[in-house]
């Protein structure tokens, strides 16, 4: 359990990311969700002098709990607020036209889900808000009241892969039209109204893929994650690395897909006998399935139980 004033986050996968990167002791690695820099201290650690670190993140409280953290470190260490989508324009201001390694690790953190005030919780009462950059206005609970059943329908589906989102949906607008849903546990006592008894009895919390769903839609994360491996990767250096954990299939597809791309970009036809398209691999997958946490890692961090590791690694230019 690493820990930092408050903050505290257990960083998973921690062996398998760090060793994954092949850290370069003079090297720069650019952490995109620095979280309370579990990860980021022990990159720091294996990095000399003249190595850098670039730990990115847009919550305030994950910005105060990595700057303590990596304070012995401070020579090396460079944080930016900010959302990772961000990523050319952050090197760009930085002047660092190539890294070595990126670090991704995705989803809410474990400070996130135990603070009940951030609302990402359906186990506790607080505002409807899963905001991870607290200065953006859009909130869980602008979309709850906001979008149509329609649409909350078709988010709950295509993004908590959830088969009762058409019953969830209705039963959301039902009832705020009597009052508006305005907290945490309103909404999840909704979700389990709206699915069926045997649901309720099994695979967990019934309003567990709604906060994901919710969450995922105000904070933008697929399309985040999707419009920025491609630069993520065009930055590494011939051998650098991308390490990027998931938390859920929908992640894990899109990461899955960006790398194959990447390795295989040709789009000509399967029986052309040479490829005319032009377009140049862009490196290798390193990890042909995804690692997942060991035993020992389950039993310590029962959260871990969902992750996926995926590495990429960079190739000679052409």
């Amino acid at each position: 359990m690493s820990e930092s004033g408050n903050f505290r986050h257990v960083s998973v996968l921690l062996n398998e990311t760090i060793e994954g990167l092949n850290i370069r002791p003079d090297g720069i690695y650019v952490d995109g969700t620095m979280g309370g820099a579990g990860h980021g201290s022990e990159i720091c650690r294996r990095l000399s002098g003249r190595g850098r670190y670039i730990g990115i993140d847009q919550d305030a409280d994950a910005i105060q709990a990595a700057t303590e953290r990596l304070k012995e470190f401070e020579s090396r260490v460079t944080i930016v607020r900010s959302n990772y989508e961000r990523f050319p324009e952050i090197l760009a201001e930085l002047e660092i036209p190539k890294v070595d390694g990126v670090l991704l690790d995705l989803g809410v953190s474990s400070y996130q889900l135990d603070t009940p005030e951030r609302g990402f919780s359906y186990r506790e009462d607080a505002p409807l808000d899963m905001r991870m950059d607290q200065r953006e206005s859009l909130t869980a609970a602008d979309i709850v009241n906001g979008y149509s059943e329609k649409e909350l329908a078709r988010l709950i589906y295509d993004y908590g892969e959830d088969p009762a989102a058409r019953s969830i949906a209705r039963h959301i607008v039902r009832h705020r039209e009597k009052k508006p849903i305005t907290t945490t546990l309103e909404l999840a006592d909704i979700v389990r109204e709206s699915v069926p008894p045997k649901v309720r009895m099994t695979g967990g919390h019934p309003a567990k893929r709604t906060f994901q769903a919710i969450r995922i839609a105000c904070n933008r994360e697929l399309e985040v994650l999707e419009n920025t491996l491609g630069s993520m990767i065009e930055a590494l250096t011939p051998g650098g690395r991308i390490a990027v954990i998931t938390f859920h299939s929908l992640e894990d597809r899109i990461v899955k897909n960006a790398f194959k791309t990447a390795e295989n970009p040709c789009i000509c036809p399967p029986d052309f006998p040479v490829c005319v398209c032009g377009r140049k691999s862009k490196g290798r997958v390193v990890t042909r399935k995804p690692i997942l946490p060991s035993e020992e890692e389950l039993a310590v961090n029962s959260r871990s139980s969902s992750a996926k590791l995926r590495i990429f690694e960079r190739g000679e230019e052409n």
